[in-house]
């Protein structure tokens, strides 16, 4: 099965359920970072840089959680995940023509 960013979207929309939903960006925010970073960490202290096949379906399924919180924060915003994909895309494409792809600063 294939999806398309605005079919999960929609998806996503669907199995959400929390305090003020439609009017609070603040809970799909705060869930974007946690356990992936864990994970990583856990990479790096107990596997010893490794990613094992173990690791990597954690991450594959945490992965999967941010997803569904860049789901929902776009939803809550009134943004098409596809267009917010297809907008970092052209920022990029951008940046890299001009030659400035490396550095610091949201407005290179």
């Amino acid at each position: 099965m294939s999806l398309n960013f605005d079919e999960y979207q929609t998806a996503a929309a669907f199995t959400a359920d929390y305090a003020r939903m439609g009017k609070n960006p603040n809970y799909p925010a705060l869930g974007l970072a946690g356990e992936v970073c864990e994970h990583i960490k856990k990479i790096e202290r107990d596997d010893a840089g490794i990613i094992t096949r173990k690791r990597r379906h954690a991450l594959k399924k945490e992965i999967g959680d941010v997803l569904w919180y860049i789901a929902t924060l776009c939803t809550e915003l009134d943004l098409s995940m596809a267009d917010v994909a297809q907008g970092n895309l052209d920022k990029l494409a951008d940046r890299h023509a001009r030659g400035v792809i490396h550095g610091s600063g949201d407005e290179r």
